[in-house]
């Protein structure tokens, strides 16, 4: 059974930081790419960071220096660091896992930054 299990959000002040962690199970996860979306309300859901098995990165423009994916393939878990956070941030966040073509979503876990 897959499973994408998230934690880590929260309510913080402009200027703080996060981390988030999506614990992944049932999935070759050495095998995967990994993602983090958002979405706020009334809004579609943006692509922020993603890593492929090659540990190839990306990020949004909006996120880039102050966000940092990563993975710890020992325990299958992909993390979110989010620092110098800003109210245009607050959004549900989501992990993603694709593996074998197929895509995997997490639960989402609130994000909100209060000026």
């Amino acid at each position: 059974q897959v499973q994408l299990v998230e934690s880590g959000g929260g309510l913080v002040q402009a200027g703080g930081s996060l981390r988030l962690s999506c614990a992944a199970s049932g999935i070759s996860f050495t095998k995967t790419t990994a993602a983090w979306y958002r979405q706020a309300p009334g809004k579609q859901r943006l692509l922020v960071a993603s890593m492929t098995t090659v540990l190839a990165k990306y990020y949004a423009d909006s996120v880039k220096g102050r966000f940092t994916i990563s993975r710890d393939n020992a325990n299958t878990t992909v993390y979110l660091q989010m620092n110098s956070l800003k109210p245009e941030d607050t959004a549900i966040y989501y992990c993603n896992i694709n593996w074998g073509s197929v895509n995997y979503w997490g639960q989402g876990t609130q994000v909100t930054v209060s000026t």
